[in-house]
């Protein structure tokens, strides 16, 4: 049996940047500290939507690309722009998947590397809603306000809107069903 291994953190801290594959989202049995929320481990589908706007190019990334591949990238982000993009894809979680704690580290550790770049501002949180702004630094500037609903112990939203600093904005709206209790046949 394979597990999709990505949380929602880390889902939500690519907000707008590509494509979205093989999101979790992370969730545990409610407690008194109000440290997850009150959705079942196990197979979900979920359906990410993006739209994006004024789409830039990172210098880093313009650097490293032909003239004609940059052109050719600048011509499918305009292309892009304004219009929905929709993703559904099966998704895994186990237990160790779904703390409200681990979204926020995922989301503060912006790369893979495990180093914090990121900081991360709780608004609210409770066993049916993680509300929170994440503040990026330099070289890619953002901030993102991202509100996450347990609406049922089946049933999830989550919703992202990203200010890339003068590069673009980003808005995100994810829903999530629960399959049931077995992730087989659900890839990595």
């Amino acid at each position: 049996m394979c597990r999709t291994r990505r949380t929602l953190g880390h889902q939500l801290s690519v907000l707008g940047v590509g494509s979205i594959l093989g999101l979790c989202i992370p969730t545990l049995a409610p407690d008194a500290r109000a440290e997850s929320l009150n959705v079942k481990p196990g197979a979900w589908e979920m359906t990410v939507t993006t739209v994006t706007s004024g789409m830039k190019l990172a210098p880093e990334m313009a650097a490293n690309m032909t003239p004609a591949r940059r052109v050719q990238m600048e011509q499918m982000m305009k292309a892009r722009e304004g219009k929905p993009h929709t993703m559904t894809a099966p998704s895994c979680l186990t237990k160790e998947d779904v703390s409200q704690d681990r979204i926020i580290k995922e989301m503060e550790d912006e790369d893979d590397d495990g180093e914090v770049k990121c900081k991360v501002k709780v608004i609210s949180k409770s066993s049916s809603k993680l509300v929170m702004d994440r503040v990026c630094p330099d070289p890619r500037a953002s901030t993102t306000h991202f509100t996450i609903g347990a609406k049922t112990t089946e049933s999830i939203v989550a919703v992202g809107d990203r200010d890339q600093n003068g590069s673009g904005k980003a808005h995100m709206d994810i829903k999530g069903r629960w399959l049931g209790a077995s992730c087989e046949g659900i890839e990595e």
